[in-house]
């Protein structure tokens, strides 16, 4: 006899063995040491700036809006896969106990955001409203796990319904109440509070009431959904080593294209020219080097220590540049590439080019912020200390890497 339950435990171990695999990768010294460094210095920082905290700071607005967006963002998990549209079909009455357990699963998976911002807003409310007692914060918090859940049985509900138009509709209007409720409950408008919670229970009992409508599941919409977010996972894990199951995403941005892809028509140049596109058309690596650039930049711009800016300005060079690196395996699994009459070492060397290339720019961009914040000495230091560990780490440690002379 088929049963459910047991069949989403074996899935579920399934998944966790293979999620766990590339965790390993993805959380390795260089980044756990990155993480542990970002967490200490931001901490240090955040209470410095709330023992000057503006009386006009708007923490309502900035805590109510994160944990609206929190809770609005209740993605269901099934795990199904591609042949459980033809053999679990036939189950789909016995299927209820396996997505009980998805949406148990999806639920806690999901908590240890609410938890992170929960602990990094904690300092910030008290500062503010010194005169609220510690449960009255306690208490916003179990309301957002109660809004937590009830969006996940919402979202479940919407995914019976195949037109996207209804499912987005229904998402906006939730998420503009998501907002409303924690803004009035941390601004300490109970009333407002209460009467946007009463409007959303309306809303949670017509995503009921719609779903128990609709004849059946929507198999393939269930699929389609949970094979988006383990590619995003992959893509995620292929920066830190090969992932087999990634479905390589390409976009065309050809207005870009016809900027970095200029190079001379000739033998030696072929690698140049690929390496470039697959950096700016990839769904990876161009929206990583853009984000760390941007991160780097707010570290730079608002931390006041000069040497810990030039720190962190040296560590971001380094993260790009490590993350960049698997560039040089994108097309591994292209065999024609095997069959260009390029030489190897001429394939090594255009990716050490790229990498050089990409973190000289983003030298520059580090240099141009202290020249706006009138730092001379930070210029120059982040120019040399950004020129001599670019060198260092591509003769050091990339061309190690990838056995280059």
């Amino acid at each position: 006899m088929f049963d459910a339950h047991a069949f989403f435990k074996e899935r579920f171990a399934a998944h966790l063995k293979e999620t766990s695999r590339y965790m390993r990768y993805i959380f390795n010294s260089h980044i756990a040491f990155a993480m542990f460094f970002f967490v200490s210095v931001a901490a240090y920082y955040y209470q410095l700036w709330l023992q000057g905290l503006p009386d006009d700071f708007p923490t309502a607005t900035i805590i109510g809006i994160t944990f609206g967006l929190l809770v609005s963002y209740s993605p269901a998990r099934t795990l199904l896969k591609e042949p459980d549209l033809v053999f679990l079909i036939a189950a789909e009455n016995k299927m209820g106990p396996y997505f009980r357990d998805a949406l148990v699963y999806s639920f806690v998976v999901q908590l240890y955001l609410i938890f992170l911002a929960g602990a990094a807003f904690g300092p910030l409310y008290f500062a503010t409203y010194p005169e609220r007692a510690g449960n009255v914060y306690l208490l916003t918090l179990l309301i957002v796990l109660i809004f937590k859940a009830g969006n996940l049985i919402a979202s479940w509900w919407m995914l019976k319904i195949r037109e996207p138009g209804t499912r987005r509709i229904d998402q906006v209007v939730r998420l503009l109440l998501n907002l409303a409720v924690f803004y009035f409950l941390i601004e300490g408008e109970t009333l407002w509070a209460g009467v946007t919670t009463v409007l959303f229970a309306l809303v949670f009992l017509y995503d009921l009431n719609v779903s128990r409508k609709q004849p059946g599941i929507v198999w393939d919409l269930l699929l389609e959904k949970d094979q988006s977010r383990m590619q995003t996972f992959y893509r995620i894990a292929n920066m830190f080593t090969d992932v087999p199951h990634l479905k390589n995403q390409v976009k065309s941005r050809h207005w870009l294209v016809s900027l970095v892809a200029k190079v001379p028509f000739l033998n030696k140049h072929t690698f140049d020219y690929l390496y470039r596109i697959s950096f700016v058309r990839s769904g990876d690596y161009l929206g990583m080097y853009v984000r760390l650039i941007v991160l780097g930049g707010l570290f730079i711009v608002f931390i006041p220590n000069l040497w810990m800016k030039l720190f962190l300005a040296l560590l971001f060079l380094y993260m790009s540049a490590f993350q960049m690196m698997t560039l040089y395996s994108h097309h591994k699994t292209i065999m024609w590439l095997d069959l260009y009459p390029v030489p190897l070492e001429i394939r090594k060397q255009s990716l050490i080019k790229l990498l050089f290339q990409l973190t000289f720019i983003q030298t520059v961009i580090f240099g141009l912020l202290f020249i706006a914040l009138q730092e001379w000495i930070g210029m120059a230091a982040v120019f040399v200390g950004g020129i001599v560990f670019n060198y260092i780490f591509i003769q050091g440690y990339v061309k190690k890497k990838i056995g280059a002379s």
